[in-house]
């Protein structure tokens, strides 16, 4: 990352993150996880789904509730079950 300064206002989940963010050491998982996030935040903003809808144009809104979204939605929990794994009582 580079040291450019910018001027930001950001909500106190925001601030979370990013100052998780910065207290990680620089290392390949670093650089992995920060390539992972940059990429779900891309896919979550937008899913475009790549089949052609009925008016033969294809979709380009995560509003639709079609495959796509559901398979990001899917995904979405999938990764986060993964990380917190439900305990056996």
């Amino acid at each position: 990352m580079n040291g450019q300064r910018i001027t930001a206002y950001l909500g106190a989940d925001e601030w979370r993150l990013i100052h998780a963010l910065r207290e990680l050491p620089e290392s390949n998982l670093r650089d992995r996880l920060w390539e992972l996030l940059v990429e779900l935040t891309d896919l979550v903003r937008e899913p475009r789904c790549p089949r052609v809808q009925a008016d033969g144009v294809p979709c380009a809104s995560a509003q639709a509730a079609c495959d796509q979204c559901l398979r990001v939605t899917d995904l979405l929990a999938r990764l986060r079950d993964g990380l917190h794994p439900q305990r056996e009582s």
